[in-house]
């Protein structure tokens, strides 16, 4: 079994690009992946966003993704003597060669996509004012998404009990930002997965070049990890 990545990130109209994403392999060939999606703008936020990043995806291989998760929130869950220690948002997943599928685990609105060479399926569910409003029903669709930008958890705020887990059996797995799932549509997603399934890489930057702006202009950081597992040829 061959395990093959490919991660892309664009900063945004924002400037200070306050993603992050990192892949970490152990020895055994064991995967551990993490998106951090940085709440806010500023150095402060883009600065402490790798380190997140390389906290989760290191955690994520040896331990598996909550206390990869659960690692990284370690990092922010105090404010700091100033009060402005930065806050983000995450997706971390474990997968093992051999294994029969991967772990995946998130806060916020970072997602994990699982594609079957047909269907494209979002497996996390958006832990934000919107998505609540729309699983509780009764609330007009603009007010629900109008509040799809307000988390309900994030980092600092991560506990065992507000950590998101889903096992995903599929072949091949995306790990994204805001910026690419919020400013590309899921049939272009679907539709750019489908074209450059076999080629990691070339499915990151894809999906990266595709984020567009808004009606107000504004485009968001972008970031994405690909994860393709294939079977050796007997």
């Amino acid at each position: 079994m061959t395990i093959t990545t490919g991660i892309a990130t664009r900063e945004g109209t924002a400037l200070d690009n306050a993603d992050a994403a990192k892949v970490y392999t152990l020895a055994d060939g064991t995967i551990g992946a993490a998106v951090i999606d940085g709440i806010g703008h500023g150095p402060h936020t883009s600065a402490t966003a790798p380190l997140l990043a390389e906290v989760a995806a290191r955690i994520a291989a040896l331990r598996g993704p909550l206390p990869g998760i659960l690692g990284a929130a370690e990092l922010v869950t105090d404010r700091g003597v100033d009060g402005e220690e930065a806050d983000a948002v995450a997706v971390a997943v474990i997968l093992r060669p051999g294994g029969r599928q991967a772990r995946a685990a998130w806060v916020g609105d970072a997602r994990a996509y699982g594609w079957d060479g047909d269907r494209l399926t979002l497996y996390s569910t958006d832990q934000s004012m919107g998505q609540w409003a729309r699983l509780h029903g009764g609330i007009p669709i603009e007010v629900a998404e109008h509040h799809d930008a307000w988390v309900r958890v994030s980092l600092s705020r991560a506990t065992v009990a507000t950590v998101g887990e889903v096992g995903i059996g599929d072949r091949l797995l995306l790990l994204t930002s805001d910026g690419i799932h919020d400013q590309i549509s899921h049939d272009a997603l679907t539709a750019l997965v489908r074209e450059h399934a076999d080629q990691p890489q070339a499915l990151a930057d894809a999906l990266v070049a595709a984020a567009q702006p808004d009606s107000d202009g504004y485009r968001d950081d972008a970031t994405v990890i690909v994860i393709a597992v294939q079977s050796p040829v007997t």
